[in-house]
């Protein structure tokens, strides 16, 4: 079997679904899969009408089955699905139950592994009962996470005398280490329903697995701890509350330093007295290359920070600095090109005293922030990321990043926000 191209069409609007889906097939996508999403929301009509413009792909129902199989299984073939999804943790009698549904109707069955503990073993007991394919899928949520599917795949295809499909985040990167390494369909959502240019993006990973080749993406990945500075210097702080679930950001905050600089790094955290500024200047030398202060002066005044303490943290490569008290000599920090927010602006400097502590829990306006954190700044404002979850938020806000540009495509080509996003089915109906 040739390796096979999968496109997953996750939307929940079926006119974007069908509008991506033309650009799609055009290009050379083998397969079309009605997504989990497409189906909540648009239900089985979303099959039919895949089924209707595009009578000779293959369609791909992915209903996720867990109960009722057989019934399940015959409401998507009826409809004119190809082959359906039941998932891996369902009993076996499901399972079997959409074997022969499929049998009957000439139609396929794949089943989804994710979440199965014993993913090679269950694999293989799937197969005896007679599916066509297994399908090893990370999911949406683990992505965020960093896990990668990569590492399955070359034991599945050898323990296994049936294709293995492969899901999770796949690109232009990806998709031929994973062909190289036994999977024979690649199933890719993101990296062609959210790219500016679905049928060039279809082109190019069709190229990458043909030829077995990595074709470099700046968009579509997933990152580790150790790559989120490369993806805060993409996004934005409106993508970052977005992903936060509009939350995260530190409210009242002055942007002082030079206009169209993101200050973005980890947080070292300080706390000291109204205008004392001692603990603030000996972060600078405890602070890492990188590294963002955060002072908590309790919002108030004098100056905490000036030129002078700015032009020291130049010379240490720190990132930036946050304020929630007062700040002097702005023309000065501008000039030397330095990213600070502070709650106050005040030619009045203080003394210092050597009051305050380095490196422990602060609390600014009701919010906990640790050393460790990660902190974004921009026109916008400041959002501040929790240590323990930075990899999953950024990662989410560079999905959000992704879909807005697939949403604006869409309004280049003659819509608006409104009729791209049909914002009038989704409006709660008043009584």
């Amino acid at each position: 079997m040739e390796p096979v191209l999968q496109v997953a069409l996750d939307f929940v609007n079926l006119k974007r679904a069908l509008g991506v889906a033309k650009q799609v097939v055009t290009a050379g996508a083998d397969w079309l899969e009605a997504g989990t999403p497409l189906i909540k929301s648009e239900g089985i009509e979303s099959i039919r009408l895949l089924r209707k413009n595009f009578p000779q792909i293959v369609l791909v129902a992915d209903l996720k089955i867990m109960d009722v199989g057989r019934i399940e299984a015959e409401i998507a073939f009826k409809a004119g699905a190809d082959m359906v999804c039941v998932m891996g943790v369902a009993s076996d009698s499901t399972i079997q139950e959409c074997v022969e549904a499929a049998r009957n109707y000439g139609g396929k069955v794949v089943v989804d592994l994710m979440n199965v503990s014993s993913i090679i073993e269950r694999a293989k007991e799937v197969e005896e009962m007679g599916v066509d394919f297994v399908e090893v899928h990370i999911s949406i949520d683990d992505q965020m996470r960093g896990k990668d599917p990569v590492a399955f795949i070359g034991k599945m295809s050898e323990k296994l005398s049936i294709p293995v499909a492969v899901a999770g985040g796949i690109n232009s990167e990806t998709a031929a280490p994973l062909v190289q390494a036994g999977a024979k369909i690649l199933i890719v959502g993101g990296a062609i329903c959210k790219a500016k240019d679905p049928a060039d993006a279809t082109c190019t990973i069709k190229k990458a697995m043909r030829e077995k080749i990595v074709l470099k993406t700046e968009l579509f990945k997933r990152v580790s701890e150790d790559e989120i500075l490369s993806v805060l210097e993409k996004i934005s702080t409106a993508n970052l509350s977005d992903a936060m679930h509009r939350s995260g950001e530190l409210v009242g905050f002055i942007r002082v330093g030079p206009a169209n600089k993101k200050m973005m790094g980890k947080i070292l955290t300080i706390r000291t007295y109204p205008g004392d500024w001692a603990k603030p200047v000996e972060a600078i030398d405890r602070a890492k290359e990188g590294e963002v202060l955060f002072i908590d002066v309790g919002g108030a005044g004098p100056a905490v920070w000036g030129e002078l303490a700015t032009h020291s943290a130049v010379q240490k490569r720190l990132a930036g600095v946050v304020i929630n008290g007062a700040v002097r000599d702005v023309e000065d920090i501008c000039r030397l090109n330095f990213p600070v927010y502070a709650k106050i602006i005040t030619p009045c400097a203080g003394e210092p005293k050597g009051f305050g502590e380095i490196g422990i829990p602060l609390k600014v306006d009701g919010r906990g922030i640790f050393t460790g954190d990660w902190v974004l700044g921009d026109e916008d404002g400041l959002v501040v990321i929790p240590g323990a979850k930075a990899v999953e938020i950024v990662n989410r806000a560079m999905d959000v990043l992704e879909r807005e540009n697939r949403i604006r495509e869409e309004i280049n080509e003659g819509g608006t926000l409104s009729s791209v996003m049909e914002l009038l089915r989704w409006e709660k109906e008043r009584p």
